[in-house]
């Protein structure tokens, strides 16, 4: 036990050590204004003495937990895992579809609700992609912007409505992900990731200087809102308005509330149409793909044509949010689709678990809605938020709810007898 405690403890100051070289300019030197206007340097040593000491903490509990003789039944594990995830489900469905008419609910717990369930909906996009079939995406938000582009720019130039605009948003995205998985169908891991990320930046780089349609670092402004079956939501209340259709008193609630479950119908559309394909011969040959691409084209699977395929779905589904992000913000601009955003949904993913729709839903909930009860701390907020995500991933590696068990197994395992091994049957 005392050898176990020296090694982790030296290995603690080893990184409180690395720690403080990082701390020392990030954190305890800080350029401030002072009320001449002159600009004077603040150092903040108790500060850095204070994160220093966590990291030592964390460090050391870390080097002793991994130090144990830990035996996790994967399989009962497993079963645990999607027993509670069955049992939370429908809790997590009734609260989302309570939460408008909940006591003390109002415009800004609304407004967090849609951008929870927009998460969400990426989360589950993305999950496609490299949740089920394997293929690491980091690019995943050019197909956001292709989507809240080709909204935008379809209802301005041709006076689409929103209902017209959202699938041919999603088809655009799709054929753009189709356009992406053809170059890298020879590419995995690192390699396929670096792809992937140069395919994100060329997309926002290209709605950045494309001024004459994009509008630039101006971005599109005016976006038209959507509808509630042709009745706008407008508050004069007139015969031709929702208020004034369903007889009652004009309130800008009722535009958010109608926002809010259009996200929600469209995240469970995401999901319902995720889980179907997971059990149809596609999404066997996604997972297939996922475990093992050689053995995958030897069963005879068209790796081609799987991976096109879990491509172009992801970007439907990221193409749908990103129409419903213009028409929700009547604005879009190139600052909203950069690299933190592929990470920020790529990092809901593998913390809620790979393929685990329950753990992305959760992951997003925890991620986006959790940590805005941080953001009185200000610059601390992303500290506590990288903190999470490292304490997440030691301690459960796999996500929330991670599992790798495919949709369909052949059951439980035979076991060979001894006689049959010497007779060499075995």
């Amino acid at each position: 036990m005392s050898g176990r405690l020296l090694r982790a403890s030296r290995d603690a100051a080893i990184a409180t050590a690395i720690a403080f070289g990082l701390f020392v300019l990030m954190v305890g030197v800080r350029t401030d204004v002072a009320s001449t206007g002159a600009l004077f340097l603040r150092t903040r040593w108790p500060d850095v003495a204070i994160l220093c000491a966590l990291v030592f903490a964390g460090r050391l509990a870390m080097s002793l937990w991994q130090g144990r003789a830990v035996s996790l039944p994967s399989a009962a594990l497993a079963r645990r895992t999607a027993q509670a995830g069955r049992a939370v489900a429908p809790l997590l469905l009734a609260a989302a579809l309570l939460l408008p008419f909940g006591p003390g609910i109002g415009r800004y717990e609304l407004d967090l609700g849609i951008l929870v369930l927009t998460y969400i909906m990426l989360g589950w996009g993305l999950n496609i992609v490299v949740g089920l079939a394997g293929l690491l995406d980091l690019g995943y938000v050019a197909f956001y912007a292709v989507g809240a582009y080709s909204y935008a720019l379809l209802a301005q130039s041709f006076g689409f409505s929103f209902w017209l605009c959202l699938p041919l948003a999603g088809i655009l995205a799709a054929f753009w992900g189709v356009l992406l998985g053809f170059p890298v169908l020879r590419l995995r891991g690192d390699y396929l990731a670096i792809v992937t990320l140069a395919f994100g930046e060329i997309i926002r780089i290209v709605l950045l200087n494309w001024t004459e349609l994009t509008g630039g670092p101006n971005g599109i402004g005016g976006i038209p809102r959507p509808s509630f079956f042709g009745l706008p939501f407008d508050m004069s209340g007139g015969p031709g308005t929702f208020a004034g259709f369903f007889g009652i008193e004009p309130d800008p609630v009722h535009r958010v509330i109608f926002l809010y479950y259009l996200i929600l119908a469209l995240a469970l559309l995401t999901n319902w149409v995720s889980v179907r394909l997971r059990r149809q011969p596609i999404g066997r040959a996604w997972e297939a793909l996922r475990e093992d691409e050689i053995a995958c084209r030897a069963l005879g699977i068209n790796v081609t044509t799987t991976k096109l395929t879990a491509f172009a779905l992801g970007a439907m589904f990221g193409g749908f949010a990103g129409a419903f992000f213009a028409t929700r913000q009547g604005f879009i601009s190139p600052e909203s689709f950069t690299f933190i955003e592929s990470a920020i949904i790529l990092a809901i993913v593998v913390l809620g678990g790979l393929g685990s729709q329950i753990g992305v839903a959760v992951a997003a909930l925890v991620m986006i809605g959790g940590f805005e009860l941080f953001r009185d701390l200000e610059e601390w907020r992303m500290l506590v938020f990288g903190g999470a995500m490292v304490l997440i991933m030691v301690l459960k590696p796999r996500g929330l709810v991670g599992s790798r068990t495919p949709t369909v197994a052949l059951g439980a395992r035979r076991a060979i007898g001894a006689e049959h091994v010497q007779e060499g049957r075995g």
